[in-house]
């Protein structure tokens, strides 16, 4: 089965062209893989078969509609100047990341048009990616005709059934029901991946262990795992709780917004603007949210407000391990995964230091070779003997996306 993988963001497109074994319901081998960034805007398109990587174009991308017409028509020319086609893109199937899919979808699903509407209808909950999810669906539709099956994969599905103490506010139970209120969690997929890629690397079963999962990149999150469950996260109703994030703000008071926007005369809508968009590692530096630029400033150019804002994002991943340690009850290994999680060795330190007590030990010379896993791959970072593991997994969503499909269509 050729199948299609496509993870829409809110600017950007990731690809991923792959044949698949539905009786296995594995990977047999990628063909293609690609990114479109930059949507909105001056969009640049990346593609990469076996390794080798093509020369970056870049053009106007308005929409993902676009820029799912541009992504096919790579994929076409890529294939038939490798002579593995001679005529249109083919595929047998198309999996879709959404991320929203609130308290309606705790599995993959085949898209069909009442799908499409109870999508649409999340988006109040997720309204940057949502409607960019829908733009990819209709999108793939628009090239591929109606016969060819879609599923959707759900960000939130991996947290679905947290315990009721885990994903209930202590809000009236009125409004509770009304509005449909609850922390959803988020980044399922990647949490789900990278605990997935702990087992096949161990040879650990998930149902026998107890994990912490932490997906770090410009948004962040950690979750608790056991049996291969999620029992807790980190984001709740919007990706804005929890971790101090790229521009996210994290953990705030939630009379801030009511303060702040007395204060400065703006609406809420304003407030939760400056939260989602102008805080966390930007807004505390006042210069970027590049993790790697902020290491730079701090020790290159001795930059105060750049080292609190690298102490702050460590504190508070370090504060919530110590809590979902509490939660499992103890942990087998805690798992480092995001741009940052995976290619930072300065920042996997500084999160557990401090953090003996509880048995968690980094190997410092494993930890500094660790850079530039290979998508799939993980390597152990922690001493030997160390009672809580720890761990680098390079997340591979694609392939997880994938595997949900064939699973959902076999």
């Amino acid at each position: 089965m050729r199948l299609l993988v496509l993870n829409c963001g809110s600017s950007s497109l990731k690809f991923r062209l792959l044949d698949v074994d539905p009786e296995k319901q594995d990977v047999v081998q990628i063909l293609v893989n690609g990114a479109v960034k930059g949507i909105g805007g001056t969009g640049t398109l990346e593609l990469q078969t076996k390794g080798d990587t093509r020369p970056v174009t870049d053009e106007s991308i308005p929409d993902h509609g676009h820029a799912i017409q541009w992504a096919f028509d790579a994929l076409e020319k890529e294939l038939k100047e490798r002579s593995q086609t001679t005529g249109p893109l083919k595929v047998d199937a198309v999996g879709h990341r959404v991320v929203h899919g609130g308290e309606r979808f705790s599995s993959p699903v085949v898209i069909n048009e009442a799908i499409e509407k109870e999508i649409d209808g999340l988006s109040e909950l997720a309204p940057l990616h949502n409607p960019a999810c829908l733009e990819g669906i209709r999108g793939a539709r628009k090239v591929l005709g109606e016969k060819i099956p879609m599923v959707a994969v759900f960000d939130t599905a991996f947290h679905q059934n947290m315990p009721p103490v885990a994903k209930t506010y202590a809000l009236p139970h009125e409004l509770i029901s009304r509005y449909r209120i609850r922390r959803y969690g988020f980044h399922g997929i990647a949490h789900a991946s990278l605990s997935t890629g702990y087992s096949a690397f161990t040879g650990k079963r998930l149902e026998d262990t107890r994990l912490i999962t932490l997906q770090l990149g410009n948004g962040c999150s950690i979750t608790a795992i056991a049996g291969g469950k999620s029992i807790e996260t980190s984001m709740g109703f919007t990706p804005l709780e929890g971790l101090v994030m790229g521009t996210r703000s994290g953990d705030v008071d939630p009379s801030l917004v009511s303060f702040l926007s007395e204060r400065e005369g703006v609406d809420a809508a304003k407030v939760e603007r400056w939260l989602n968009e102008e805080s966390g590692l930007l807004g505390l530096s006042g210069r970027t949210n590049d993790m790697r630029e902020l290491l730079s400033a701090a020790t290159q150019e001795h930059d105060e407000r750049a080292q609190l804002a690298i102490n702050l994002f460590c504190y508070r991943i370090r504060k919530y391990i110590g809590a979902y340690l509490s939660v499992l009850g103890g942990s087998d290994a805690v798992v480092f995964g995001g741009g940052i999680g995976e290619a930072s060795p300065d920042i996997r330190a500084r999160v557990c230091e401090g953090m003996e007590w509880c048995g968690l030990r980094l190997d410092p010379d494993r930890n500094r070779a660790c850079v530039g896993l290979s998508e799939g791959t993980a390597s152990e970072i922690s001493q030997d003997g160390a009672l809580v593991k720890a761990y680098v997994v390079a997340a591979d969503e694609e392939t997880w996306i994938a595997k949900e499909t064939v699973r959902c269509l076999t």
